[in-house]
């Protein structure tokens, strides 16, 4: 069982930046990659960015590309996702979600998410 935990989510003006992080625990070990998605009530979860464990590949989801920035800290088991000119249409609730196998854009690829953490952005 892989545990995983988000935060730096929070209210931010249009234009602004935030970092939000996901640690894992428990199995970290077993991750092959992770993942954030992002979900707006009444809307299905879509991809913002996927990163591998070992080999760090990234893919960016159209949403990400241009401003946002996914990375790892491997020795603290944590992923990150670097948010930058943030505007309205990104609030939602961030996801991060981890499983076994490659990056993937697809959420039932992994096996593994968090609570979520808010983003919102006012101008």
């Amino acid at each position: 069982q892989v545990q995983l935990a988000e935060s730096g989510g929070g209210l931010v003006e249009a234009g602004d930046s935030l970092e939000l992080s996901c640690e894992a625990s428990g199995r970290p070990s077993s991750v092959g990659a992770m993942a954030w998605f992002r979900q707006t009530p009444g809307k299905e979860r879509a991809f913002v960015a996927s990163i591998s464990w070992s080999g760090g590949n990234t893919w960016l989801g159209d949403s990400a590309k241009g401003r946002f920035a996914i990375s790892k800290d491997s020795a603290k088991n944590t992923m990150y996702l670097q948010m930058n000119n943030l505007k309205p249409d990104d609030t939602t609730v961030y996801y991060c979600e981890a499983g076994a196998g490659g990056i993937n854009a697809t959420p039932s690829a992994y096996a593994y998410w968090g609570q979520g953490t808010q983003v919102t952005v006012w101008t």
